[in-house]
């Protein structure tokens, strides 16, 4: 996000304060809200499946301070997507460790979705019922921001990459021999990964998924509305 915008200022381009300020804050209350939320479910899933790891080192918590990763945080303020410090997980406490892994791992992304949808809710709300000024203009970008950078740190856990979300989905779909391959790869997989973000070679796929899921997204929220006709 920060990134694109200074490319704006050196291409010579404008740049729109308010809408920078919108989504700073909506940021800001995603580091400060979301990504805990994110390692909360995964820990709190992991709980119920019979791995008390993330209890017992009190990592099952809102607070932002037990989950802020400070490279993940620069992260997400210059790319709008980025990471927080994970739970522990123990599969060796899990009846099917692979299978339960995965549950487990989707547990993070569907949190972002479910965080995108309430504020797609949220944002229709305001295009429904407040009268449009220079402050709504503000809020409904920061809502749309903000059910965009959920929508985006979704789509991006899903990667099938370690250690990414994505990854322990795909390892229980592998054999033990091929998921012991996979991670012993790992670090080439990450460094692959910086390579391609930084030079916008992924920024195409990355972006059909967000639109897929966006669009699903803002469809469930704007549902009521339309049935009540407000819309």
């Amino acid at each position: 996000m920060i990134l694109s915008v200074i490319r704006t200022i050196m291409a010579g381009g404008s740049v729109d304060v308010k809408a920078v300020l919108a989504q700073v804050l909506a940021i800001i209350f995603v580091i400060v809200c979301i990504l805990p939320l994110h390692e909360l479910a995964h820990g709190w899933t992991a709980n119920k499946l019979g791995d008390p790891t993330a209890r017992l080192e009190r990592r099952l918590t809102l607070n932002p301070l037990a989950s802020v990763d400070p490279v993940g945080t620069v992260w997400l303020f210059l790319f709008g997507f980025g990471w927080a410090r994970p739970v522990p997980v123990d599969p060796r406490y899990f009846k099917k460790p692979k299978r339960d892994m995965a549950i487990v791992a989707v547990a993070g992304p569907v949190s972002n979705l479910l965080a995108a949808l309430v504020g797609a809710v949220l944002l229709f709300a305001v295009l429904a019922f407040a009268p449009y000024n220079a402050v709504t203009d503000f809020i409904l970008n920061m809502f749309s921001y903000y059910v965009t950078v959920n929508v985006t740190l979704a789509a991006f856990n899903l990667l099938p990459i370690p250690p990414l979300d994505g990854s322990r989905i795909l390892g229980a779909f592998l054999s033990d021999r091929a998921l012991a391959t996979y991670y012993r790869y790992q670090n080439i997989f990450v460094m692959a990964l910086f390579v391609l973000m930084f030079s916008g070679a992924f920024s195409g796929p990355l972006y059909a998924v967000e639109s897929v899921l966006t669009q699903g997204i803002t469809w469930i929220a704007a549902l009521p509305f339309r049935l009540f006709g407000v819309l």
